[in-house]
């Protein structure tokens, strides 16, 4: 506690410096209407809302689409609050001002145990913490789509701006027929009084922005009408009919294209380069060096008249590569190295409870066990691509990127302008994964678009280079070891995990004005195993920071998709040494954790765990909490060949409110068959350098043929929403495993699973 206490006061102390929190009123984040640039005839109410002329109404959207439905979420959030349908709300782009900066990814960094830090068991020293770093989030308004945290930051900006919108319409209304308020009610955006009178927002947006509304609240769940409701995502018809604009997807005038090659040794740089042949091929433009931009890899690129012509040129261009001046990089001798840190070093503790150390000594037995996970691509459908234009000292920015303030700031650097004379464009996102949280294609493109006088250029990377010269999920291992009384039951618990810190990475890369001189402790390496819910008496959980010179970023579920296959794995190999099933083992330590017996037992009736399955097939479940939510999968799995077939995958989850249902069952489905490429077939191997795997035919994802029935059940809830599209990663990998083991009694201790 001393050392978190420290931390947090490093927090403080860092925001001091940054932003004076300790002097500085607490931000709003409904903000005021010149946040919003109206167009003929719009009104702006706030930093949110405005309203048009015909009464619909222009929402800030300040998160990124990349297939998780926050477009649609969002919009319903201020469609019921505004009493208006769904068709009527049109999003545009919000600006950067710091009311649409991401708080609560912020604040959910922090390591606190989640028992700890809700409900009446939240601590002085929790509530210090959460106030503090949301404080300074709200300062810095860093706008980010990332750590499922879109529904947890807005839940009640965005409803409160809506609310505040709709008060002032109904008292310019009011005002207007010398009515009271109360008389009023709203049917689809219009405003009706008893005695017939109506008029549609759009007639009473001047009037409204003149006004000042008090004692704003928002709508109580009695009243909702599209809030819990199934509704179809608003960005359905673009994507079907072709008409949505991905990144990859924009055209501008006279637009040209770069391709990028990469030295193919990480962190390796160009010797000598020939291109003389390359310029001279049909529709070859030029060919523009680039250094290390952004944590990029060192190379260069062609410009030409497309994409294909560009690539052609790259083949032909002779070039001698140098590497990297630390040293080969091998993931095996990287394995070895993190292996040999367990042994060697304690860690940073991010969890102690009773007294590990005394219940070993006095332990009848033990149960030691070590586990491994790969490091990881992100392999998003649509590659890095970004469309820049640098033209009289201003630079416009065309990307499907999670951090919009980023791309700019980056793309500011790169050009050597103002951040003023950047604009970015965000568009949608084929996919992010976390892999978009890194700007360094962004930089590519503006110093590619530096060299071609004016002329938009779209850079666009192969998915060999994709693959290649990614910002992986960190090669982790973890020891993890339990003691047994006389009785024979589990007395204590302890895991030590080693592998690299993401977080201080990317800041340097992509915040490094934030980034610290020395590492802080990273929840990210650790979560996922300090936090677990069961109640075992005495627990030590630490973590051994590396830094192994592999580029390492955040990806899906981030510590959460490895560590809960450690974890949950190795409560498995605990419950059959205590003769107990699987379910019933988990149930009998989550006596003072009913959210988390709730949503598994859910998931066990769901399932029919009791019920006898097919001859040669076996299940398995496990429990994990991450981004606040709670999910349980249950499984069922056959071994075909040697090779494990997932049948059937139950899912319940607690995810707080439920914006909407059909959302929340797309992402599991989602996660599941994400994290079944992950668990079955997942892993970057590097030798001298060099990423071995590059494109599906050696990365490879599970196709339509292997993907399981996907069930999800949700339990009701009346908390605040938390994350879903990340949390039903996790718990796939150790409840396969787990069934794995029950059909072969071979542990699954690695991974990819390998019967």
């Amino acid at each position: 506690m001393k050392r978190r206490t420290w931390i947090l006061s490093a927090l403080g102390a860092t925001g001091a410096l940054v932003v004076g929190w300790g002097v500085m009123p607490a931000r709003s984040r409904i903000g005021s209407g010149a946040l919003m640039l109206p167009s003929q005839g719009e009104v702006a109410l706030n930093g949110w809302i405005k309203i048009g002329a015909d009464g619909g109404v222009g929402l800030a959207m300040p998160r990124s689409e990349m297939g998780q439905g926050v477009h649609t979420a969002l919009a319903m959030l201020a469609a019921d609050e505004l009493d208006l349908p769904m068709a009527r709300v049109r999003l545009e782009q919000a600006g950067s001002d710091a009311i649409y900066g991401n708080v609560a990814m912020f604040v959910g960094s922090l390591p606190f145990h989640p028992l700890d830090s809700e409900g009446p068991s939240k601590t002085n020293g929790v509530r210090v913490g959460q106030w503090m770093v949301s404080k300074i989030a709200r300062e810095l308004g860093i706008n980010a789509t990332g750590g499922s945290s879109t529904m947890a930051d807005l839940w009640d900006p965005l409803r409160m701006a809506a609310a505040t919108a709709r008060s002032s319409l109904l008292g310019a209304a009011a005002a207007r027929w010398n009515v009271p308020v109360a008389d009023l009610r709203v049917l689809d955006g219009v405003v009706q009084h008893g005695s017939g009178k109506k008029a549609h927002y759009g007639e009473l947006a001047k009037d409204a922005a003149a006004s000042t509304p008090a004692g704003v609240t928002a709508k109580s769940a009695k009243d909702w009408k599209l809030i819990g409701k199934a509704t179809a995502r608003n960005d359905i018809a673009t994507k079907t009919d072709g008409t949505a604009v991905f990144g990859i997807d924009v055209r501008l005038p006279d637009m040209l294209f770069a391709s990028v090659r990469h030295c193919p040794m990480l962190g390796g740089t160009v010797q000598t380069l020939d291109a003389k042949t390359a310029l001279t091929l049909p529709g070859v433009r030029k060919l523009v060096p680039l250094d290390s931009l952004g944590g990029s890899t060192a190379g260069f690129a062609i410009v030409a008249k497309t994409t294909w012509h560009a690539r052609r040129a790259l083949d032909a261009v002779q070039v001698q590569w140098k590497p990297r001046a630390g040293g080969a990089l091998d993931s095996q001798q990287i394995e070895s190295a993190l292996l040999a840190k367990l042994q060697s070093e304690k860690g940073y503790a991010f969890y102690s409870k009773g007294d590990a150390d005394k219940a070993e000594a006095d332990a009848s037995r033990k149960l030691e066990a070590t586990y491994k996970a790969p490091y990881l691509a992100h392999a998003t459908m649509e590659p890095m691509n970004c469309t820049a234009q640098v033209k009289d000292g201003r630079v416009e920015v065309w990307v499907g990127t999670q951090v919009p303030q980023m791309a700019a700031a980056i793309a500011a650097k790169t050009a050597s302008v103002s951040k003023d004379n950047v604009t970015v464009h965000v568009t949608l996102l084929g996919g992010g994964f976390g892999r978009r949280l890194d700007v360094d294609f962004v930089a590519q493109a503006v110093r590619v678009a530096m060299e071609c006088e004016g002329t938009p250029v779209q850079l666009s990377w192969s998915r060999e280079e994709d693959t290649t010269h990614d910002f992986y999920r960190p090669m982790h291992v973890a020891q993890l070891r339990a003691a047994f009384d006389a009785q024979g039951q589990v007395s204590s618990l302890r895991i030590k995990s080693a592998g690299d810190a993401i977080t201080p990475r990317w800041m340097e890369r992509g915040l490094p004005a934030l980034a610290g001189p020395f590492d802080m402790p990273d929840k990210t390496t650790a979560e996922g195993l300090f936090d677990l819910p069961y109640g075992f008496a005495n627990q030590h959980m630490a973590h051994v920071a590396s830094t192994m010179g592999v580029p390492v970023g955040f990806w899906r579920s981030v510590g959460h998709s490895h560590n809960a296959f450690f974890s949950e794995g190795f409560i498995d190999e605990l419950a059959a040494e205590v003769k107990q099933d699987p379910l019933a083992f988990r149930l009998s330590l989550l006596k003072e954790a009913p959210r988390y017996a709730a949503v598994l037992q859910m998931a066990a009736d769901k399932f029919g765990w009791s019920k006898p399955l097919a001859p040669g097939h076996s299940r398995g479940i496990a429990l994990h909490e991450s981004f606040g939510a709670i999910v349980a999968e249950a499984v069922e799995v056959s071994l075909a060949e040697g090779q494990p077939r997932v049948h059937r995958v139950v899912c319940a989850i607690d995810c707080g409110i439920v914006v909407n249902p059909a959302t929340v069952a797309q992402q599991m489905e989602s996660a599941v068959i994400f994290a079944l490429t992950a668990a079955l077939y997942g892993k970057i191997d590097i030798k001298d350098s060099t990423v071995q795997q590059t494109n599906f035919t050696s990365y490879q994802m599970v196709d339509l043929a292997q993907s399981p029935v996907v069930e999800t059940f949700i339990v009701p809830s009346t908390r605040p929403p938390a994350g879903v599209g990340e949390p039903g990663v996790p718990p796939l990998a150790p409840a396969v495993a787990g069934a794995m083991f029950a059909l072969s009694g071979k542990r699954q201790r690695a991974l990819p699973l390998v019967a």
